[in-house]
């Protein structure tokens, strides 16, 4: 029935930008050992990034612009997993609660980038950090609402403070987005790309954010966060060399 009901979702979600959107097409990284990460063909399109001034919750520096994104991309369908990282890395570095299907924690931008580069190797891949732009179109899935799932996030939703689990929970563990993506809202936040910088009030194509910085960009709220921090459009930063027991990271190509 949760299939039957997604397949009917996707299929119903209609964007003046994309058309009519098609079921995920999906893309298999064989890591060994019965370890695998799945992806989800993000289409190329057009959205607004950002957020309208009467949005709740929404900060000054959400200023609404049109992107363009100029070419498909593949995205984690879930947070990277310890047990994603384990086949990597070798080691758990998450300070919380251990399980395979957790998402890895306390992970810098830093740290992200030697993943990255060591998963690269492993695969021949070409593997990364999404960009901010990209993290915000995914999130959408082609919607305009302040979340995916509408202009409210319910306790059922999604892994936010309003579910009193304080903790993360096993990656899929509630509905996915039209794009077939799981937890964009919630669970833990997320490292994008990108260093921080103010938006440009005029259209931008496939942006990257500037060239150097402070801070980099994090994305998507988490599970001792209210909902508004798990917007669509809201933006948060830190350190690139600073990780949390809340924040995670999934990949693009």
């Amino acid at each position: 029935m949760r299939t039957l009901a997604f397949l009917c979702l996707v299929s119903c979600l209609v964007s003046p930008c994309m058309g009519l959107a098609q079921p995920p097409k999906e893309e298999i990284i064989d890591l060994g050992a019965g370890v695998k990460i799945e992806m989800v063909l993000i289409p190329a399109g057009k959205f607004t990034m950002g957020s309208p001034a009467s949005e709740p919750g929404r900060s000054t520096n959400e200023i609404q612009h049109e992107v363009i994104i100029t070419k498909p991309f593949l995205l984690g369908k879930y947070e990277i997993t310890q047990s994603q990282w384990e086949a990597i890395m070798g080691n758990n570095p998450s300070s919380g609660e251990k399980g395979p299907m957790l998402p890895v924690t306390d992970v810098s931008w830093n740290d992200c980038q030697k993943f990255l580069a060591k998963l690269n190797e492993k695969t021949k891949g070409a593997f990364r950090l999404p960009s901010e732009a990209q993290w915000e179109y995914a999130c959408r899935a082609g919607t305009t609402t302040s979340f995916s799932f509408g202009n409210e996030l319910k306790a059922t939703d999604a892994n936010h403070a309003a579910s009193n689990i304080n903790k993360p929970v096993k990656v899929g563990s509630y509905k996915p987005n039209a794009f077939g993506l799981y937890d964009m809202h919630g669970n833990v936040n997320e490292w994008c790309n990108d260093w921080f910088k103010a938006y440009p009030s005029s259209m931008a194509t496939d942006p990257t954010g500037p060239a150097n910085g402070e801070y980099r960009i994090v994305r998507g709220g988490t599970c001792v966060l209210n909902s508004f921090n798990s917007r669509c459009a809201n933006r948060n930063l830190d350190l690139a060399s600073v990780g949390s027991s809340v924040r995670g990271f999934r990949i693009a190509k």
